[in-house]
Order: C-alpha cells, then sequence, then structure tokens
C-alpha cells in the first residue's frame, strides 16, 4: 500500500482543519464557527461546486458516455438505500432503517469538494459533469428510504409525515426531495454554469477558484467541531452502527470501482463516481428526513454519516480509493 498518498491526504490543510475542529472539542475550547456562518460555507461549497461543474460540461457537452455515466449514477443511488435498509432491519426499526439507508445512498458534497482538490493535485483530469451525477443521487435515496418505509409499516397514513400539520403522500415526499435547498442550489449553478459559458467562468473565476481551498478549509474546521460534539452519541449508538458507518462505504465503492471499470471510466472519472457511491449525506437527507420522518433518531443517523464515514473517507477512503483504481487501470 501506497502510505505517501495517504499521508499527503492526511496532511493537507483542508483536512488538518478538520482535525483543529475535533481537538478544539477535546479540549473545550470556546472555538465555534457561528450558525448563519456556517450555513454560508455550506452554501458556497455547492455554488462553487455547481459552478464548476456546469463549466466544465459547457466545454466537453453532453455525449452518450456521460449519459451512461449518469444513468449509473441513478441505479446505484436507487441500489444502495434498499440492500442497506434490508441490513439495518437486524436491528433498527423501519423509521431509523430507511432514513439511515437513505443517508448511505446519497452524497457528501463536502467529501467530493474534498477528492476533487485531491484528484487535481494529483495530476488527474476528472470531468466536471460527474457534479450532475452528484445532484441527481440526493433525491432518488430519499425516495427510495421512505418507500422501503412505506412498504414496512402498514398504517403508514398514520404513522409517516411529512411536517406536524399534514400527512405525506408520495407527491409531498418527491417534492421535498427533488426541492431541497441544496438540490436547488447546486442544480441551478450547474445550469448557470453551463449557461454562462466562457463569458461565466472569467466573470467568477477570482471567487469559484482562488478562494475555493480555504472556504474548504473554513468549512471542514466547523464540521471537525460538529462531529466532536457527536462523538458521544456513538457510544449509544453501539458496534453494529459503528462497523455499519465504516464497512457500508467500502462496500460501495468496490461496487462503484467494479462499475466504472465495466463502462470504460477514466482514472479521474472513476474515482469521483467512486467517492458518490462511498459517501454519505449529512445535510440535505437529514433535513429531509427529519420533515418526513419525525420518527427517525437523528442523534444515531447524524453521528453515523458525519462523525465515522465522513473522516473515513477523508483521511483514509480518498488515498486509498484512487490508489486501488490506479493499479487496476494500470496508471
Amino acid at each position: 500500500m501506497d502510505f505517501s498518498s495517504i499521508l499527503s491526504n492526511f496532511l493537507s490543510a483542508p483536512v488538518l482543519f478538520f482535525f483543529l475542529g475535533l481537538i478544539a472539542v477535546m479540549v473545550k475550547s470556546d472555538l465555534e464557527v457561528p450558525p448563519a456562518i456556517a450555513k454560508y460555507f455550506s452554501l458556497y461549497l455547492l455554488f462553487d461546486i455547481g459552478i464548476k461543474g456546469g463549466q466544465e460540461l459547457f466545454h466537453s457537452g453532453f455525449t452518450s458516455d456521460i449519459i451512461v455515466i449518469l444513468i449509473a449514477c441513478v441505479i446505484m443511488s436507487l441500489i444502495v438505500p434498499v440492500v442497506a435498509f434490508f441490513v439495518l432491519k437486524l436491528k433498527l426499526d423501519a423509521y431509523n432503517a430507511g432514513a439511515i439507508a437513505a443517508t448511505y445512498g446519497s452524497v457528501s458534497a463536502v467529501t467530493f469538494a474534498t477528492a476533487q482538490t485531491y484528484v487535481a493535485n494529483q495530476g488527474i483530469a476528472a470531468g466536471g459533469y460527474m457534479v450532475a451525477g452528484m445532484a441527481i443521487m440526493e433525491s432518488p435515496a430519499i425516495i427510495m428510504g421512505l418507500l422501503m418505509i412505506r412498504m414496512t409499516i402498514k398504517n403508514d397514513s398514520s404513522e409517516l409525515n411529512i411536517s406536524a400539520h399534514k400527512k405525506s403522500s408520495l407527491k409531498d415526499v418527491v417534492k421535498e426531495a427533488v426541492f431541497n435547498g441544496s438540490i436547488v442550489l447546486l442544480v441551478g449553478s450547474l445550469l448557470i454554469g453551463y449557461l454562462a459559458g466562457d463569458n461565466g467562468e472569467k466573470e467568477l473565476h477570482g471567487f469559484v477558484k482562488d478562494i475555493f481551498k480555504g472556504m474548504l478549509a473554513l468549512y471542514l474546521l466547523d464540521m471537525g467541531l460538529v462531529a466532536g460534539s457527536r462523538m458521544s452519541a456513538l457510544k449509544k449508538s453501539g458496534v453494529f452502527l459503528v462497523a455499519f458507518a465504516i464497512i457500508t462505504p467500502l462496500i460501495n465503492a468496490a461496487l462503484g470501482i467494479g462499475i466504472s471499470y465495466m463502462i470504460g471510466m477514466s482514472v479521474g472519472d472513476a474515482f469521483l463516481f467512486t467517492i458518490l457511491c462511498a459517501s454519505a449525506s449529512y445535510i440535505a437527507v437529514p433535513a429531509a428526513m427529519r420533515m418526513a420522518v419525525p420518527q427517525a433518531n437523528m442523534s444515531l443517523l447524524l453521528p453515523m454519516a458525519l462523525a465515522v464515514t465522513f473522516p473515513f473517507n477523508i483521511i483514509l477512503g480518498i488515498p486509498t480509493y484512487l490508489m486501488i483504481i490506479k493499479a487496476i487501470w494500470g496508471v
């Protein structure tokens, strides 16, 4: 195993800021990121990723290869929640199993952004259209998670609510999944980057390119603070869920590598596709599930995705997945 690539990722500035946040919690520092500022960082990352993806899509255009890759993204976001649901049902009720399954069928924009930076630093090209893949993997996973709950709970009309005031319907669920704020911003930025073309690239260059790594570092600092504050909840979740939060990304990454090899993706695209398959959402899915499934325990879902899977992927997963892909592809 090439430990130099793992060490390189571990010692990158954004990842080190994540650990700074963890340490700050451990030493009980009063360091904090105000919620409004933390939300701004989230908005910026979604905006930046979307704009860059739209610009790359403008240059590459739509091809049959890109369409096949996007279809593969949708298929993974439909299959993973179903398999994860039945595994989780061994220990959890339908509500928690469905919510967590949707989380692991969906994606993490920050993990994706970190992976983009890492692969660029390695000098490996990757298509910007992978951002489109990320955008379309959020909603199907949410919908599948909710459908699995509906199929398990017979009296779902009284048990499953999309809000405190009205009972859910499939239409409500789809609307919440498709028009979630993070998805609207990501897809909207992608379209704007595509439509604006070269002029938009010049106009936004400084904001999109020059300050990205600094903003990512500050966001990961906040993620370290949040993850550190949630660590105590892991003790209550037990070994099963902690193991699930580590093993599931590895299995999904293996599936992602296999699929990307079969459809002939480049090394860079295969890597980003694998990251999408291996990551777990801790923004869009928890927000949607909190509304649609109030019975789900967020103190289980969030620590798994944010305090286990997220750091596992950015520290070990990212360099390891790329190393395996390069070996298989013969690079």
